[in-house]
């Protein structure tokens, strides 16, 4: 089976209405696999494989488990590989959210990238806190997830603000692989700090 139909199985298994209601569907869990392949502390399969699903999925047998979870493992070296090969990331979904967000991809893929974030919060902030915040916003913003806060709520009330932001996300992602993983060699987007 081609890695393209392994993938059309999984989208197809993380899509269906079974799944626990706080599982992620594909798109959010792409998000969360980037955010995970991005974390300079690596996560053990086996504990982001059981947060992906919130709960055991009911799975038909054992052979259907094994393709599930090693199509993720896959998936995520995938995503890994397409991270460090320095070009443009490509999101499984358009960079637009829509006439309703909450309905969108983009919406779902970026609540899976902090998810993913989440899961391992304090390496994501422990060397660069306000380059990874910075790097982080685009994201932030377009899950919604922080929309109760005054300075989001502002950014969200502003639809060619929010657009510009959203369009950031690709380069954002590339920086925040940059920073956590080849920290020596500083995305051009960051300054010089002086001492």
């Amino acid at each position: 089976m081609s890695f393209a139909e392994q993938l059309n199985r999984l989208q197809a298994f993380l899509d269906a209405d079974e799944l626990h209601d706080e599982a992620l569907d594909y798109v959010a869990a792409h998000g969360y696999l980037t955010a995970l392949s991005i974390c300079s502390e690596v996560v053990p399969d086996r504990e982001w494989i059981d947060a992906l699903f919130a709960e055991e999925p009911h799975y038909k047998d054992e052979a259907q488990r094994t393709e599930i979870e090693e199509t993720l493992v896959q998936l995520k070296a995938h995503i890994s590989r397409q991270l460090a090969a320095d070009e443009e990331f490509e999101l499984p979904c358009d960079l637009d959210l829509g006439e309703e967000p909450d309905d969108s991809d983009l919406r779902g893929w970026c609540i899976g990238f902090m998810e993913g974030v989440f899961l391992r919060e304090a390496a994501w902030f422990e060397t660069a806190e306000e380059e990874v915040s910075e790097m982080l916003l685009p994201i932030m913003v377009g899950s919604g997830l922080f929309d109760d806060q005054p300075e989001f709520a502002d950014i969200a009330s502003d639809a060619n603000l929010m657009d510009d932001m959203i369009v950031q996300i690709p380069e954002a992602l590339t920086a925040l692989y940059l920073l956590c993983n080849a920290p020596d060699e500083k995305p051009a987007i960051l300054k010089p700090r002086h001492h």
